[in-house]
């Protein structure tokens, strides 16, 4: 009989602070899966999930430990302290889908080069045999235009297609264990579920062990075997998918659960596993402030007309001739006050450029863009009534500014608050209002998870209060008197003032 895939006992991972104090991200788990089985791991942003895939891993950023417990990979036993184990390579018998695509790959190489390097060095074959298994990988993913793509950098991907590169690597050896770190969280629902097909087969067919970490319901439902569900570093339900989503007996297990949400109900509220903070309700006020999002007339705020973009590759050099791929094409829509718009595709078909040029960040090709009955130019009150949430939280934030200096930032800038203090009472109020403790003000981006860190950037864009009317504060200042020059700051200073 084989062993186990993977076999974790009483795993405490742990994360010591220069005073002495220590917090525990991961707290007594245990965990096995068989090969050919699909294990998910599930629960909140922060619940220590991604932590016990670096662990197992040996990608554990310092100060982090393995304070007790033993993880054993095909019946090897991981050294705690390196995280390696005799006879198991990373990258060959173990693949690795990490949550954030765009620092996955080297940003200076191409697609080809980079899923070559893996197979040449791991597999032993030459560049043509390597180049036909990369293209074959890609196909298989579901990347449109495999051979173009192949030529293609990172930052020429959409982040869905960036994923799936990150998916062929991590498939492209036939690992004996596989650790995905939400790994569908950027794709859209038909690639998601020919990826998750995939999967499933390659689990079937290769006795593939798979530790799934991922917060979709839907996906676990799908394609999982066991599931195990954490908070707050501890599992609290552990079982058959069927047994644990169906008849869950874990007070914070049917809490995570009836939070999913339902298409044929339309609830005024999403429901809060664990429940709200007590200034939740504060922090909501603030963010209202005196809006006047109330009134009866609901008018356009928002009016996209024949939009276009285009990207131009190549011919930046004298003598070369350069090429133009069009993303957007023909694209019109509006958005009224109040109102909640969807734009939706598949990956790389052009939703974020539209949303770039929306927000000011690039210039389109043709079209009209009208905020507010007049066309964007996204200077003064308009800057601040337009925010973004970026789909990439690692970089989105500023990794040598606190949180709470990062949020009080446009509070400051725009004039919300008096004094410093009532800006970093606010930040505070913010952090509650995404379900993060006021402490966290305190602490630098690198120390929060992936999904703690997209609702950083959530506050970080609610902080201005967007809406549609700005006339209830007073205009920003015409020039930036703050010594500091962090990334953001140096942003909005770049901007015309209106």
């Amino acid at each position: 009989m084989s062993p186990p895939a993977l076999a974790i006992e009483t795993l405490r991972v742990e994360y010591p602070f220069e005073d002495g104090r220590v917090f525990t991200a991961v707290d007594g788990l245990d965990l096995v899966i068989e090969p050919g089985e699909i294990h998910a791991l599930v629960g909140e942003s922060g619940a220590g999930k991604t932590t016990v895939g670096n662990a197992l891993m040996g990608l554990l950023e310092r100060p982090g430990r393995i304070a007790a417990g033993a993880v054993r990979i095909a019946g090897v036993t991981v050294d705690p302290a390196t995280g390696r184990a005799p006879g198991i390579v990373p990258g060959r018998d173990v693949g690795a889908v990490f949550q954030d695509p765009m620092t996955s790959l080297n940003p200076l190489f191409t697609v080809e080069s980079q899923l070559a390097e893996t197979l040449r060095f791991h597999m032993g074959l030459d560049a043509r045999a390597a180049r036909a298994r990369a293209l074959e990988l890609l196909r298989a993913v579901g990347i449109p235009e495999p051979e173009r793509r192949l030529r293609s950098y990172p930052h020429q991907l959409s982040g869905g297609q960036r994923q799936r590169v990150v998916i062929a690597a991590a498939l492209s050896c036939d690992p004996k264990l596989l650790v995905a770190d939400e790994p569908t969280t950027a794709l859209d629902v038909s690639v998601q579920a020919q990826i998750l097909r995939l999967i499933r087969e390659l689990a079937d067919a290769r006795r593939l062990g798979v530790l799934l970490i991922t917060h979709n319901m839907g996906v676990v439902a799908e394609i999982a075997d066991r599931v195990t569900i954490m908070h707050r570093g501890k599992a609290v339900e552990s079982g058959p998918v069927a047994q644990v989503l169906g008849a869950p007996r874990h007070a914070y297990a049917r809490s995570l659960i009836g939070a999913v949400p339902r298409i044929d109900v339309r609830l005024a509220r999403f429901a809060v596993p664990g429940g709200e903070s007590a200034d939740a309700d504060k922090a909501r006020a603030w963010l209202a402030g005196s809006s006047d999002a109330k009134s009866a007339a609901k008018a356009e705020i928002l009016t996209v007309e024949d939009l276009t973009v285009d990207y131009r590759t190549g011919g930046w050099l004298p003598g070369t001739r350069g090429t133009s791929f069009r993303a957007v094409d023909g694209v019109g829509f509006s958005v009224r006050e109040g109102e909640i718009f969807g734009l939706v595709g598949e990956s790389g078909c052009g939703k974020t450029s539209v949303a770039n040029v929306v927000a000011g960040l690039i210039r389109p090709t043709g079209g009209v863009v009208r905020f507010r009955g007049a066309e964007a130019a996204l200077r003064g009150a308009s800057r601040r009534a337009v925010q973004m949430i970026f789909q990439d939280p690692y970089s989105s934030l500023n990794g040598r500014l606190r949180v709470g200096t990062t949020l009080a930032e446009p509070i400051l800038f725009y004039r919300l608050a008096a004094t410093r203090a009532e800006a970093a009472e606010d930040s505070r109020l913010l952090l509650e209002a995404v379900g993060l403790e006021r402490a966290a003000a305190e602490r630098f981006p690198h120390a929060f998870s992936g999904g703690q860190r997209q609702r950083i950037s959530i506050a970080r864009a609610l902080a201005a209060r967007p809406r549609s009317s700005s006339a209830t504060s007073r205009p920003p200042p015409s020039t930036c008197r703050s010594r500091r020059r962090s990334s953001t700051c140096s942003r909005i200073c770049a901007t015309p003032r209106g």
